[in-house]
């Protein structure tokens, strides 16, 4: 369920209309609904209220707005992090410190540095050399640093081959079979204090049986652990819960896994980690365009946006669906592609697609944008940088800037040697 709805025949983010978005804003512009976000984190916690000891870290690559940060700071998440730049993000939004987890296959010793700085809560390593480097870091801080090891189940998540991470090929985690003898070594080194495992097997899971069989080979190689006298209190679990981008999709519903994560962890007797992305935000944002030609074509015609791969780049790297929805739809529909004004053919958003029929000048949205979304915009073209805005209720603001392009060429410079 989201909050993007008709009201008197016009889309609605709440109780906002997207049209007075649209004239105070400008298009394109992502809009993000805070009561969506509230619902959608309510709907995971309690889906695993039943778990003794559990921790909410929410994926910031997914969407790293301050805005929708703080909101879901204030649902009682925590942060999953991959960079530098996503720790200074989760703790601008008034995330803890220890609230933060840190994951990342290529994490640079000066973000190892910082995180030891700021002393987050989790490193989740991705091979040996890193917890070497973690290692020698805290004990010439005298630290201590909290970690687990990402270990790599060689599961097939049946989803996109772009977005898979737990098949023996992928590059994240360390092979099962080699987990062990890697993890006696790190527990061993000064200054790092192992504590248990993570996996995370990819996104867009529509199927929990690959999941359940993760989790069930991490299960066992806990045991493992604890056969060889490790201390292990804290399984992380990543995230990977898919969300209906068309109508039709039936997704696993968060109840539907907390249940099988109840039954599959049971008597494990840890701390259980959780990485949501996607299925937070996913459906909650949208990217609101403007149609500026109806262009004949051969075969269909094109819809040209304002949008562009450069604001919404997932049907370019992916093929990735989104619904097309006019925001004043007249029941009338067509036959059309829809494409975006950067000189690429792969700025296209759909082909032969039936939508709602449209003109020169109308609104319309592609739907479940709020999730790798804005977080992946570009500049590409020389295009200003798609602005973000948060409705909460009958209000709304604007959430990140539209950088224009003079901004973008303010931040450059001309060396003295091409003045001539």
């Amino acid at each position: 369920m989201d909050h993007f709805t008709l009201k008197n025949g016009t889309m609605h983010a709440e109780d906002v209309p997207l049209s007075r978005i649209a004239d105070e804003v400008g298009t394109p512009v992502y809009v993000y609904s805070r009561a969506t976000l509230e619902r959608h984190a309510r709907v995971f916690m309690d889906a695993l209220s039943g778990l003794e000891r559990k921790h909410f870290a929410f994926a910031i690559k997914a969407n790293p707005n301050l805005s929708v940060l703080r909101v879901l700071a204030k649902c009682g998440f925590g942060a999953d992090v991959v960079s530098g730049g996503e720790i200074a993000r989760a703790l601008a939004s008034g995330i803890a410190p220890a609230d933060v987890v840190f994951s990342g296959v290529g994490k640079t010793r000066e973000e190892l540095q910082r995180a030891l700085d700021d002393g987050i809560g989790q490193f989740n390593i991705e091979l040996e050399d890193e917890g070497i480097a973690i290692s020698e870091l805290a004990v010439a801080m005298g630290k201590r640093a909290v970690a687990v090891l990402r270990v790599n189940p060689d599961v097939d998540a049946k989803t996109h081959a772009k977005i898979s991470t737990g098949k023996k090929e992928n590059k994240f985690g360390v092979p099962i079979d080699q987990a062990g003898a890697i993890y006696a070594r790190l527990a061993g080194l000064p200054g790092l204090d192992m504590r248990g495992v993570a996996l995370h097997i990819g996104s867009q899971v529509f199927d929990l049986d690959p999941l359940e069989a993760g989790y069930a080979r991490i299960g066992a190689f806990v045991g493992e652990l604890r056969a060889a006298g490790f201390a292990i209190d804290r399984v992380d679990l990543g995230g990977g819960l898919g969300v209906p981008y068309q109508r039709g999709q039936v997704p696993p519903e968060p109840a539907e896994y907390g249940q099988m994560v109840a039954r599959v962890t049971k008597g494990w007797d840890v701390t259980l980690m959780f990485e949501p992305g996607r299925v937070i935000v996913g459906n909650a944002g949208v990217l609101l365009t403007k149609v500026i030609w109806v262009k004949p074509g051969v075969i269909n015609p094109y819809v040209i946006v304002d949008a562009a791969m450069n604001d919404l780049a997932r049907p370019a790297l992916y093929d990735a669906w989104h619904d097309f929805e006019a925001v004043r739809p007249t029941g009338a529909r067509m036959i059309a592609n829809i494409a975006g004004p950067v000189c690429e053919s792969t700025d296209t958003f759909a082909m032969a697609r039936d939508i709602d029929a449209v003109k020169p000048g109308d609104l319309a949205v592609f739907r479940t944008a709020g999730a790798y979304g804005a977080t992946m915009a570009s500049t590409y073209n020389s295009r200003a940088l798609v602005p973000e805005v948060m409705v909460d209720g009958d209000r709304y603001a604007v959430v990140a800037d539209r950088v224009q392009p003079e901004a973008l060429i303010a931040a450059e410079r001309l060396p003295e040697w091409l003045l001539d």
